[in-house]
């Protein structure tokens, strides 16, 4: 009798925690992982602290090779192979093989986990030499090479989001004059604008020139290379361009297959990350999820969301029960010094939804502020009125700053109130945090307002 076959489709954090999962409950289950980069299970997160020099070796972002897959986990990894075609009703695959040939591969089960692309809208030179989108660590590579070969001298960094403003640091520390364009008032449009004027701050300070409010329109191209970003307002000159305004799901192969999709055309996913189509699962950033604190629908492309939702898939396609419950939106940074988090719901979402809310902003130390090291935080609280219930957090400050937001996201995920949140057991001792935490510091606040 034929083995089972699962077929998965992403080589990185999703399809890989999903494929391993499978074979630890299953040392017999026939596994194909299909990979169209030379690279599995790395982490791309880490990718602008390789460009700017913060990492030295590419290889150190890997946590397990294709080889490693094979030879450890006896998981039929396949690199170069792209998945081009699915047919659910034959339940096979169309792949292309190094970028020419062509095979057919079946399937019993199938996940999709193909990952998201840098968006770059439809502009002139969009093609030039010189311009990269940075999802990959094939795409990471493409920079450093390019880096290294042509030596730029002027970047320029097209949106304020995380990526963004990671290469823009990345830019600054390896000597290059970096310039970032952004549309709106303020970078980092996940946090609500007077908490990203503290980041857009940030960036002035080691030397970004910021041009907000200026809508990005074309590229000016010399013979095949980007030379200059066209914005309504002005032209950059630029040796090498990045573009920082976001991801999309890379969902085209299960739209072609007719299955269903959801929110940004991520692929509409149930807690079991079932699809719409018999025997098709998918997950990691190609998929829609659902937001805890609205309720709705979100498309959230983050590497923790991912793995977790690799790990429900792996339980379930090995014949167990698991369900992804949803994200609150957490999600951390930092420029230099500056750390920068968030969780929750903005100001902006609140109010297109309908809920009455009050907010609070404090300043205060990351430790107790006679200890060496103590730095500003500035921490910021939203709350529903009429019960007091959490809907988002913000916090920007120095070293220490950016993961006491787990605690607004533990208390959200636990449906904590303000006065709950306050009577918390938090830690203290003065090298960690003043004798009240910064958060509820910011809660107490809060309590006064609602």
């Amino acid at each position: 009798m034929a083995k089972d076959r699962l077929v998965v489709i992403g080589g990185d954090a999703a399809g890989m925690s999903a494929a391993a999962k499978v074979r630890r409950e299953q040392s017999d289950r026939d596994i194909l992982v299909l990979e169209r980069t030379d690279y599995t299970s790395y982490s791309a997160c880490g990718i602008p602290y390789l460009i700017g020099g913060l990492i030295e070796d590419s290889d150190r972002l890997v946590a397990r090779s294709p080889e490693k897959f094979r030879s450890k986990y006896d998981i039929d990894v396949r690199t170069r192979h792209e998945a081009i075609e699915i047919d659910p009703v034959a339940q096979r695959l169309k792949i292309r093989v190094d970028g020419d040939r062509e095979i057919s591969e079946a399937y019993d089960q199938l996940l999709i986990a193909t990952g998201a692309h840098p968006f770059c809208p439809e502009v002139p030179g969009s093609e030039a030499k010189g311009i990269f989108g940075l999802c990959t660590l094939a795409s990471g590579l493409r920079v450093q090479e390019f880096m290294k070969q042509e030596q730029p001298r002027k970047a320029v960094v097209v949106g304020g989001g995380y990526i963004g403003l990671e290469m823009a640091e990345a830019f600054v520390r390896q000597g290059l004059q970096v310039a970032l364009v952004e549309r709106a008032p303020e970078v980092m449009g996940t946090l609500d604008p007077d908490m990203g004027k503290l980041v857009s701050d940030a960036l002035r300070e080691i030397g970004v020139d910021l041009f907000l409010e200026e809508s990005f329109e074309a590229f000016e191209v010399q013979n095949g290379r980007a030379k200059a970003v066209v914005t309504g307002e002005r032209t950059l000159a630029a040796d090498i361009v990045m573009l920082g305004l976001g991801v999309r799901p890379n969902s085209e192969l299960a739209a072609g297959a007719e299955i269903e999709l959801g929110e940004k055309d991520g692929i509409k996913v149930d807690g079991r990350m079932q699809t719409s189509a018999p025997n098709v699962w998918a997950a990691g950033d190609c998929v829609a999820t659902y937001h805890r604190v609205s309720g709705r629908p979100v498309y959230i492309a983050l590497g923790t969301i991912a793995n977790k939702q690799g790990l429900v898939a792996g339980i379930n396609l090995a014949g167990g029960q698991a369900w992804f419950s949803g994200v609150v939106g957490t999600a951390v940074s930092k420029i230099c010094d500056v750390e920068v988090a968030r969780t929750g719901l903005q100001e902006r979402e609140l109010r297109d939804l309908g809920i009455d809310y009050a907010a609070a902003v404090i300043e205060a130390r990351t430790r107790a502020g006679y200890f060496p090291g103590a730095g500003p935080i500035t921490v910021k609280l939203l709350a529903e009125k009429s019960n007091g219930r959490l809907l988002g957090a913000q916090i920007v400050g120095m070293e220490g700053a950016a993961k006491r937001i787990d605690i607004a996201a533990t208390a959200m995920t636990a449906g904590l109130t303000i006065a709950e949140l306050i009577d918390l057991d938090l830690s203290y001792a003065p090298p960690f945090s003043p004798v009240w935490d910064p958060v509820q510091t910011a809660a107490r606040q809060l309590l006064k307002k609602i």
